[in-house]
């Protein structure tokens, strides 16, 4: 039987999306979906720069590591000023990072943030000025210069202002250039290379390791531990490209991890078909207690009129409590076999329980042991 997707309505616009509600065949996907490589990461670089022509909208005087950051910009360019020369506000001060991919040559482009870190207003309408981009090594990687995008505005005039969006961060697309070249080493000193889980498990582990040595002979791929498997390379230099290139493409069976996510604020619901429940009975009820109080103030009426001079009498102050309890009768209870989340969520929905008691409901189960998955809640 094909793999089957079904869409349950519920209360309240609620949603329930079940993913392989029926018998399905094995499924496969390529190695590289099912993790990464070791070695193969991304690098954060960060610089600190000086961004130019703002239309009044950078850091004021009161910036003092703007005014340094300009002095040492005019002094490298042959310019001496003094401190109390400086009183633009068309300069700001900020921060630029970006992301070194795992290889990258000399003349790459990458896209770069900008954010402020004075008082400035705005971005919008800036220039970043050439920024050293360094890794944690210290090491330059890249530089950045170019205009900026800021994607909003900050406009004052005359105690009215206007904003859209968040101007004081900007991107500059393209705008930094690689100048040291980096090239990720994935093959180890033993002759061996690492692949790393997205999601840890000693089954998911064995599985890759039985593909690999299916594919590639005995003995070529052995589990480290739940997360790691480390896979023999036997060939000669020349060939190891061709070897990760049949590596990434090999399809594998992922092991499933029974889980159901829940979103409270949209009220969904997402959980595999195939997610167990043991046998169970549900008692929901709706019961709404409501307790209301009204406060009056009671004045002495000799105060406010036979004697009118008299001083330091204080009102009277009464608050009378109300309590109602509501029974809505719409108490359920509900008793399930042996059966699956999907069908469970469907029962409930019938007997008009509400999402947040559904997501009540999974909780209990959850927690008296009947629900063989992990609840993730966002």
């Amino acid at each position: 039987m094909r793999s089957v997707l079904r869409w349950l309505a519920l209360p309240c616009g609620a949603l329930l999306l079940v993913l392989g509600a029926g018998p399905a065949p094995a499924e496969t996907v390529p190695l590289s979906g099912l993790g990464r490589f070791q070695g193969w990461r991304d690098n954060a670089l960060i610089g600190y720069g000086l961004v130019t022509g703002l239309a009044g909208s950078g850091d004021t005087r009161r910036s003092a590591v703007t005014r340094q950051a300009l002095r040492n910009v005019l002094g490298r360019l042959g310019t001496t000023v003094g401190d109390d020369q400086i009183s633009s506000r068309n300069v700001a001060v900020v921060i630029v990072t970006a992301t070194l991919p795992a290889s990258a040559n000399v003349g790459d482009r990458l896209t770069v943030t900008v954010s402020s870190i004075g008082d400035a207003r705005s971005l919008a309408g800036g220039t970043l000025l050439m920024t050293p981009l360094m890794g944690p090594d210290q090491r330059v990687y890249a530089l950045a210069q170019g205009a900026l995008l800021a994607g909003g505005y900050d406009f004052k005039s005359d105690l009215n202002r206007e904003q859209r969006n968040y101007p004081t961060t900007a991107l500059l697309e393209a705008g930094a250039t690689v100048e040291t070249a980096v090239d990720a080493q994935l093959l180890g000193t033993d002759g061996t290379v690492g692949f790393v889980l997205g999601e840890p498990s000693f089954e998911g582990a064995q599985r890759v390791a039985a593909t690999i040595n299916g594919q590639f002979g005995p003995g070529t791929a052995s589990v480290r531990n739940a997360d790691e498997v480390r896979i023999s390379f036997r060939g000669t230099p020349d060939g190891f490209a061709e070897f990760m290139a049949r590596l990434e493409t090999l399809r594998v069976e992922p092991s499933r991890l029974p889980r159901i996510v829940i979103n409270e604020r949209t009220g969904t619901i997402v959980a595999g078909g195939d997610v167990r429940i043991s046998s169970v009975v549900i008692a929901q009820g709706d019961l709404k207690v409501t307790i209301t109080g009204e406060r009056s103030a009671s004045q002495p009426n000799f105060a406010g009129g036979f004697a009118s001079d008299l001083e330091n009498v204080g009102s009277l102050v009464v608050t009378n409590t109300k309590l109602t309890v509501e029974d809505r009768k719409r108490d359920t209870v509900v008793s399930f076999t042996n059966t699956t989340v999907a069908d469970l969520v469907q029962g409930l929905s019938r007997a008009k329980v509400d999402t947040r008691a559904i997501i009540g409901v999974l909780q209990a189960i959850k927690a008296a042991g009947a629900l063989h998955a992990a609840i993730l809640v966002q």
